[in-house]
């Protein structure tokens, strides 16, 4: 690997994009949502004709008002100032149990209801029940089973991707990709290390981190992150920034991921030479850098890609897939990204999607520009995936031109 280009303040990078629509968007969620997550299941499950003895409406009642006021609370002191691991688990373990709870209370109890009802199953007080026991039912295997997902190795996802201007010398190279995996308040260290086995039995060429390595500062979730300078790489370990970092001291991320051998890609690039050919390996600090207030902080592509030839084939790091229209523009052949974790909780993709141009997998944009979207490694706040698997990315680059033995 030959650097070709470091970090630059260039005026000519276009500003910063203004408050997206999800952003806006969220500003009212945490008024709303805690209400509407416990409003709505109490209601189906206990006040919809069910007619349940007293004591059992009373009890169950008192804990969904228990769950309303403790989230919020649990969720300000584990992720406000006081930074308190223990409420953080407790209000992320009660916010995705809520959501499911909350989704099914829906689903079920407009369909299931519906169809007891033209099936002409029981009396009103009957199927009321029937929803009920199924919707708890249903919560319960999910929460199990997101947990379980959540908490293991992440599958390996393989697949090829051809780049036509991939010269023949770098048919095969072969590109790791893992990200967002989001080091917090439930230790991981072991699941970091055996996330970084798995990295290695992949022998790669390339191995990139598109960020949010952690909630919590370097110092707070070093002893996680450190596995992470056991991975191997016959050229290069590339990393850029995460919004996440941006939350939590960004550059102290930065020198820790340099002293763990990787190389931190902040709006410049190297050259990965092989066979004769090059492939232009460039990464961009996310968009949440430049308003974060870091100095020198900023996502600038042109930065990156200066001095690079423009003949060349470029794969980019950007955290957000949504850096991918500045990619296309700059005629970059494939960016790969993060941040999205594929929804995480099945439906919350549908938010996800008013805010990024791709969820998962691979995608097209512009002339030439494919965009590698990973579900991500880790995962966000609630300790549960559900129909949204976590994944370690094996990419390999195929050439229209592939070498041909002697």
């Amino acid at each position: 690997m030959t650097e070709t280009s470091s970090t630059r303040s260039a005026d000519s990078e276009a500003q910063a994009p203004g408050p997206s629509r999800l952003r806006r968007l969220m500003r009212f969620i945490p008024l709303v949502a805690p209400v509407l997550l416990w409003a709505v299941p109490c209601w189906v499950l206990l006040h919809a004709g069910q007619h349940w003895p007293l004591p059992v409406t009373v009890v169950g009642t008192v804990l969904f008002v228990l769950g309303l006021v403790g989230m919020p609370l649990a969720m300000t002191r584990g992720h406000g100032r006081r930074q308190q691991d223990r409420a953080a688990i407790i209000g992320d373990t009660l916010l995705g149990a809520s959501w499911i709870l909350f989704t099914w209370s829906v689903l079920l109890g407009v369909l299931l209801r519906l169809a007891l009802t033209v099936a002409g199953v029981g009396g009103s007080q009957d199927r009321a029940r029937i929803v009920t026991w199924a919707v708890l039912g249903v919560t319960a295997v999910l929460l199990v089973w997101g947990y379980a997902e959540a908490r293991r190795v992440p599958r390996v996802r393989r697949l090829d991707v051809r780049l036509p201007r991939l010269g023949a010398g770098l048919d095969g190279l072969r590109v790791a990709l893992i990200t967002d995996t989001h080091y917090g308040p439930l230790d991981r260290a072991r699941w970091s290390a055996r996330v970084c086995e798995t990295v290695n039995t992949l022998e790669a060429d390339l191995v990139c981190h598109t960020g949010d390595i952690a909630d919590g500062t370097a110092e707070r979730r070093r002893a996680q992150a450190v596995p992470l300078g056991s991975v191997r790489a016959t050229r290069a370990r590339v990393y850029v920034t995460g919004n996440h970092e941006y939350y939590s001291e960004a550059q102290g991320w930065v020198d820790l991921m340099d002293e763990l051998g990787w190389e931190p890609l902040r709006n410049r690039h190297l050259l990965l030479e092989r066979g004769g050919d090059t492939l232009v390996v460039a990464g961009v600090d996310d968009v949440t850098a430049e308003s974060s207030g870091l100095a020198g902080h900023r996502a600038h592509l042109t930065g990156a890609l200066d001095g690079a030839d423009p003949d060349l084939p470029v794969l980019l790091l950007a955290h957000q897939p949504k850096f991918v229209d500045r990619a296309a523009a700059a005629g970059v052949d494939l960016q790969l990204s993060g941040h999205t974790h594929g929804g995480q909780i099945w439906p919350f993709h549908h938010l996800v999607g008013i805010d990024q141009p791709a969820l998962a997998g691979l995608s097209h944009h512009g002339a030439r520009t494919l965009l590698y979207t990973s579900r991500g490694t880790g995962f966000w706040g609630p300790p549960f995936r559900v129909f949204a698997p976590s994944e370690i990315t094996l990419l390999v680059l195929r050439s229209p031109h592939p070498a041909t033995a002697p």
